[in-house]
Order: structure tokens, then C-alpha cells, then sequence
């Protein structure tokens, strides 16, 4: 399970300050896919950066298996896999060197490690791409494999960022399946994306950030009850709609 608890950080700027992210707080229980969902500077990435324990909140925590970032931050690194859609491949290395590399970094066991690459390898149809240098691949084909590159390990807790960015159709439901089998292990997901009917598709509960806050969270349903729109692209309209004219979000009434 995740728990982020109160996540709060301000950045200092010239001209004042601006808080990125706002107490924020849920869980994600094992098993459950949660979209972290909101428009371009709502806190999403500031938020995944200090749950990853690579930026210091000015106040609160995450905490996985019972290890916290603000007492452990490597303890709670090697319980996440990440995958950003921004993240880039080890040019002059072959795929497999590559991600066999990040394996032995979390301290694998070569024979565990060679058997994670062969099940990956099928599930994300990256096999032909093994010894082929990283540098030479597709957009599509390096995002297969920066995905393959966070669950090496196995991790209980993945953190996707924009993972279906740049992917064909078939590469993208090569990405549906999988979380759908992180769900069926029992694995915690989180997944931010700007493909917001992606999100009505995969994921469980929902959080919607804006300025910072949690407006709304809960499932699809409750979110329709609370908003009273269908569709999460109607509900960002209302937030950003009611922001420019000054009136509060139903949400924080």
C-alpha cells in the first residue's frame, strides 16, 4: 500500500512564492489503480518527486511497506518503479545490458533477473528489441522499454508518468494489459496522464488536482455524484472555469 500523508512544498520566487503542492493526502491499496489527475501545473510531478524521495517536501510524508521518505528515503525508493514518459535510454548500451544494468543496481540476483527480462520481454514485445542498441530505438519502442525498466525489480509500487505517450495503439494496449496484471498481482498503481479517457478506462479511484489541491477524489461514480458531470474532462472544465470568474470549486464548499 501507498500512503501519502499531508505532501506539502512551496517554491521561493522572485517575485513571491507559489505553493506547488498543498497537503495532500491519499492511499492507494495494494491492487487499486489510482489516477493523480489535473491540467499543466496542478502539482502532479512535484507531487511524484517527492513521493519518490527526490525532492524534500517542506512538510509530510509518503510511506510504503512501512518505510516513510521523510525517515528512509532509500528504504521507500526501493519499493517504487517509476516510469516517466520524459525518461531517456542509455544510448551506446543494448536493451538488455541496460535494463540487466538497472537489475544489479537493485541488487537482483542474475538468475532472478535474467527471468524478470524474458517475462517483460514477452509481455511488452520487446524481444526482438534486446540486443539492439537503446540509442537506435523508436520513440514507442524506448517508451516499452523505460517501462520494462521500472518493474524489473518488481516493485509493490509503480508510479506512471504519462506512460502511453508516443505509443501506437498496439503499443498502448501492450500498457493496459500490463497494469491490468499489476492490478492482479496486487501491486499499488499510480498513474499520471493527460489522456483522461485512458484514466475513466484503468483506473479504480481518482484524484484531481488543481493549484496544488485535491478537488475531487473517489471513484468514477462518486466523482459524477460529487460534480455532478459524466466525464472527467467536464469536471476539469468546471475547475478551470470557475477559477477565472473567482468562484470556489463545489468540491471545497
Amino acid at each position: 500500500m501507498l500512503t501519502v500523508h499531508e505532501l506539502t512544498k512551496t517554491f521561493r520566487l522572485e517575485k513571491g512564492e507559489v505553493r506547488a503542492v498543498d497537503r495532500l493526502s491519499f492511499t492507494v491499496a495494494c491492487g487499486e489503480v489510482y489516477g493523480l489527475l489535473g491540467p499543466n501545473g496542478a502539482g502532479k510531478t512535484t507531487s511524484l518527486r517527492m513521493i519518490l524521495g527526490l525532492l524534500e517536501p517542506d512538510s509530510g510524508f509518503a510511506e510504503v511497506n512501512g518505510a516513510r521518505t521523510d525517515r528512509d528515503a532509500n528504504a521507500v525508493k526501493a519499493n517504487l518503479g517509476f516510469v516517466s514518459a520524459s525518461d531517456g535510454v542509455y544510448s551506446w548500451l543494448t536493451v538488455r545490458e541496460m535494463l540487466l544494468y538497472f537489475a544489479d543496481l537493485y541488487g537482483m540476483d542474475p538468475n532472478v533477473a535474467e527471468s524478470r527480462l524474458a517475462t517483460l520481454a514477452d509481455l511488452l514485445d520487446i524481444g526482438k528489441l534486446l540486443d539492439r542498441r537503446a540509442g537506435a530505438l523508436s520513440t514507442g519502442q524506448k517508451q516499452r522499454v523505460t517501462l520494462a525498466r521500472g518493474l524489473i525489480h518488481d516493485p509493490p509500487v509503480m508510479l506512471l508518468d504519462e506512460p502511453t505517450r508516443g505509443l501506437d495503439v498496439v503499443g498502448c494496449q501492450a500498457i493496459f494489459q500490463y497494469i491490468e496484471q499489476l492490478r492482479n498481482l496486487g501491486k499499488a498503481v499510480v498513474i499520471c496522464t493527460h489522456g483522461l479517457d485512458e484514466a475513466e478506462r484503468l483506473c479504480d479511484r481518482f484524484g484531481l488536482l488543481h493549484q496544488g489541491k485535491l478537488r475531487y477524489e473517489g471513484s468514477l461514480a462518486e466523482l459524477r455524484e460529487k460534480s455532478g458531470h459524466e466525464h472527467l474532462v467536464e469536471m476539469f472544465v468546471e475547475l478551470l472555469e470557475e477559477d477565472k470568474v473567482g468562484i470556489p470549486a463545489q468540491a471545497n464548499r
